[in-house]
Order: structure tokens, then C-alpha cells, then sequence
């Protein structure tokens, strides 16, 4: 039986399971995509229905006025596509040092989002964007036919306007089964030398992330009758040098109705900040979200960011 995450970290060090500071704002911009990939963790697809509005950007760019050095960090789904996207991006120029989007690439070359390699451009946003494998069959068999072959072209484009030089790019690998990342220094030269080799692509850093026994993650493991055996991985391969270094005590995520939640698989996992009166935070509480020492929201799925290297939206914690 796993022991419970929460308790694990408190017998380490009762800090751990505390807020420390905010330093980054996630944003999900909801779950509208171009793609459904397997190991989604929040079901994005095309049939998407949850779509942030203006109203919650326009507070996400207030709160970024008033508070000075906290990175912006945009996801989805595929951030891309809500249609408030640039609303945002725009809104948000000048109030934080990093603006970071998280992007599946191959929305860039589909017909009608051409646009977007120059706008990330022009509003020096740094690009994360999810490559699962270097390799074609691999990519493809997680995220769908023919979709390695347009991130491969929008990796070029990017490559073209200066990304991977002057400005920042950044990929994502996550395991395309049931194991965790090995080790993100290997894997990162792996990368570089295949990509550049096949087809002359630059980047500046490789992000290992686990998979999150989350959404259609978690759908694919009961599938195989592997959860139980996926989460035992995961909590064998619990790392303690890992635990005090977990996303959740420095970052903020905010859903697309502007509710408030340690982290975007506690979004998934239907698992939000309360107050101490038991209602739900939202982005005008923010303050209050983030006080610290806080207690953190955690569950067994947690498991995955303190498994082998462990894993945070910036990759490996060790």
C-alpha cells in the first residue's frame, strides 16, 4: 500500500508541505486543443468547452501590475487557440520578467496560426514547447500521425527568427508509457545531437517532466490495468532530495474561471485552494492564496514530482 504523499513530506520536514513564496503565475487558458494526446492530463482536445474570458486576463494583468517579479507561465490545452490569446500576451507586456508559453508546436503551422512563431517574436515571449521523442514514430504514436513532422517545421521557423539563440526555447519530454524520466542531462544531449543531426535544430534547454496519473493519462492506465502499478513506481522512486523543491511552494495556477490551485494537475485532479472558511479562492484572492507558510493541497498523484529526478513544469528538481 503507498503511503500517503502528505505525511511522507511531513515526517521530512514539516516546511515542506508549506507554502514558501510566490514566484511563478500559471495561467490555463482551458482546455480547447488542435490535438488529444494520450497522456493529457487535462482531457484537451478539440471538443474543448472551457475557455477563459477577457475578464479573467484583464485580472491576471492587474495582479501583474501590482506584484513585480513573478514569471507569467501560459498553458492550456493549447493556450493558442483561445481566442483571447493575444489579448492576453499583449495585456500582460512589460509586467513580468519571463513570460513563458507552453506550446504543442504543431499549432504553428496549421492554416490560420502562421502568425504565431513572429508574435512570440515581437513580444519576447520564451517558448516551452512539448516534444515527447526525437524520434518520428514515437511522437506520433503519443500525439497523433504526422504531427512530428509539423513541429519539426515550426522548431525551423522558430529556429529562423533567432529562437534557440537570442531568445529562449525550451522543449518537454515525457515518457511515452508507464516509467519515468531518466536522466534530463543524458536525455537533453540526446536531444541535441539527434535534432541538430536530422534536421539542424537549435534549443536551449530539455525539460524532463513524469506523467501525471491524471485525465486520459490516468484513462490509458486503468485501460491496461496498470494504475496501481504506475503509482507504486511512482512512490518507490520517491526522492526526498526532491521534496523541498516542489512546484507547488512557489507557483500559483489559475483555471480558465480564474479559481485558484496549487498546481495545474490539482486543476485536473479537481483539487483548488480553499480559505480558511472552506470556500474556493479565485484570482481576486490571490494574496490570500498565496500567503506563506500556507499548507499545500497535496495528494498520492503528487508522487510524480518527487519520483527519480523529479519533475516540475521547469523539469528535473535534482
Amino acid at each position: 500500500m503507498v503511503a500517503a504523499f502528505k505525511e511522507l513530506l511531513q515526517k521530512l520536514n514539516p516546511v515542506y508541505v508549506r507554502f514558501e513564496t510566490l514566484q511563478t503565475l500559471q495561467v490555463n487558458l482551458g482546455n480547447l486543443c488542435n490535438l488529444a494526446c494520450n497522456h493529457c492530463h487535462v482531457g484537451a482536445s478539440p471538443q474543448g468547452t472551457r475557455v477563459m474570458d477577457r475578464e479573467v486576463m484583464a485580472k491576471i494583468a492587474a495582479l501583474l501590475a501590482r506584484k513585480s517579479g513573478v514569471t507569467l507561465d501560459i498553458t492550456g490545452g493549447c493556450p493558442e487557440l483561445n481566442p483571447h490569446f493575444r489579448y492576453l500576451v499583449e495585456a500582460t507586456m512589460g509586467l513580468s520578467p519571463r513570460r513563458l508559453l507552453r506550446s504543442n508546436l504543431a499549432i504553428m503551422v496549421e492554416q490560420g496560426m502562421t502568425w504565431l512563431p513572429e508574435f512570440c517574436r515581437e513580444q519576447g515571449l520564451i517558448v516551452v514547447a512539448s516534444l515527447p521523442c526525437y524520434q518520428e514514430e514515437n511522437v506520433d504514436r503519443q500525439r497523433g500521425e504526422g504531427v512530428y513532422a509539423r513541429c519539426i517545421a515550426a522548431l525551423k521557423r522558430l529556429n529562423a527568427l533567432g529562437y534557440g539563440d537570442k531568445l529562449e526555447l525550451d522543449l518537454v519530454y515525457n515518457p511515452g508509457g508507464a516509467f519515468i524520466p531518466g536522466s534530463q542531462r543524458d536525455l537533453e544531449a540526446a536531444y541535441r545531437e539527434e535534432l541538430r543531426a536530422r534536421h539542424g535544430i537549435r534549443f536551449n534547454h530539455l525539460y524532463t517532466i513524469a506523467n501525471a496519473p491524471l485525465g486520459r493519462f490516468r484513462e490509458y492506465l486503468e485501460a491496461k490495468g496498470a494504475f496501481e502499478r504506475y503509482l507504486n513506481l511512482l512512490a518507490t522512486s520517491f526522492n526526498p532530495d526532491t521534496a523541498g523543491s516542489i512546484m507547488c511552494r512557489t507557483l500559483v495556477s489559475v483555471d480558465w474561471k480564474g479559481f485558484l490551485y496549487n498546481c495545474d494537475f490539482n486543476q485536473a485532479a479537481g483539487l483548488p485552494i480553499t480559505g480558511e472558511d472552506g470556500r474556493i479562492l479565485k484570482i481576486d484572492d490571490l494574496e490570500e492564496a498565496a500567503r506563506e507558510g500556507n499548507e499545500l493541497f497535496l495528494a498520492q498523484h503528487c508522487y510524480c514530482c518527487t519520483a527519480g529526478e523529479g519533475s516540475s513544469c521547469t523539469g528535473a528538481l535534482t
